[in-house]
């Protein structure tokens, strides 16, 4: 088997579902890097065996940092705007993996905003979101976990992209 390095991971948002979800993706394997604006979530004492922890605006910290083309980014947010903040600026990447959490409702309404706001349609469609295998999560450890699993299967050729539209036909 070809030796790989191990993948990066970027968590957009250190609330329950990131850290939970950070912590089991560093035990897997993933380089984990975590960015919130709140220093409250986004520090080292929460984050001990992150790569990085960045504690700054979240849309302004995207637009200044190249991301690798074989990243991975999931975009967990403590809120609708950031979500939608985040999500247009990392549509247009070329990214390994790009997912949103939400429901199909959620993701419906952002891409209908980003949509209006110029982002072409294709983009969203490289979009895994709703995030995770559907595994009938309810916990952020949970959810985490669903999240994680999408992720191991899309590094092993399991799983590709699907959007909110394929998903509520």
């Amino acid at each position: 088997e070809p030796i790989e390095p191990s993948p990066e991971l970027y968590v957009i948002g250190a609330g329950h579902v990131g850290y939970h979800l950070a912590r089991l993706a560093q035990e897997v394997g993933f380089r984990v890097h975590v960015v919130d604006d709140r220093e409250k979530f986004a520090n080292r004492e929460r984050f001990p065996t992150a790569e990085e922890v960045v504690t700054e605006d979240i849309p302004a910290w995207i637009s200044r940092t190249a991301l690798p083309a074989h990243a991975y980014v999931v975009i967990v947010t403590r809120g609708h705007t950031n979500d939608l903040e985040a999500l247009r600026a990392l549509a247009p990447r070329e990214l390994r993996y790009l997912g949103l959490i939400g429901s199909r409702a959620k993701v419906a309404r952002i891409y209908e905003q980003l949509t209006i706001g110029q982002t072409p349609a294709d983009l969203l469609k490289r979009v895994h979101a709703p995030i995770g295998l559907d595994i009938g999560a309810v916990t952020p450890q949970e959810i985490a976990v669903s999240i994680l699993a999408e992720l191991i299967a899309v590094k092993h050729g399991k799983v590709g992209s699907r959007d909110a539209g394929e998903l509520s036909m």
